[in-house]
């Protein structure tokens, strides 16, 4: 089975990544964001690249697929640069992988 590759977030953020031919979607709103993780969870994307600012509008959407396979929910920094939430949350899942932080 082969997956697609989603990437949600602010226009100025996500359109470059539009190049190597990721799915992109502009949300800004709650509602937007929610909405676009469920239907990309839904349509075969593995990967889904989300926005530190776009993640902070829909925690708990991604919260309920932390412990999936599918999709893979990363975050990335905004062209605003990083709020260190996506590092944070990598850290996590090492220390949970390893038992220890090793980062």
């Amino acid at each position: 089975m082969t997956y697609k590759i989603g990437v949600i977030g602010d226009r100025d953020s996500v359109m470059p990544l539009k190049l190597f031919g990721f799915e992109v979607v502009y949300a800004s709103s709650p509602k937007q964001v929610r909405d676009t993780i469920e239907a990309m969870a839904k349509n075969n994307f593995g990967v889904i690249f989300i926005t530190e600012d776009a993640s902070e509008l829909a925690v708990e959407t991604i919260d309920r697929y932390k412990s999936d396979v599918t999709p893979a929910i990363i975050l990335i920094p905004s062209h605003n640069g990083s709020k260190g939430i996506g590092l944070k949350e990598i850290q996590d899942n090492v220390e949970r992988a390893v038992g220890q932080n090793i980062l």
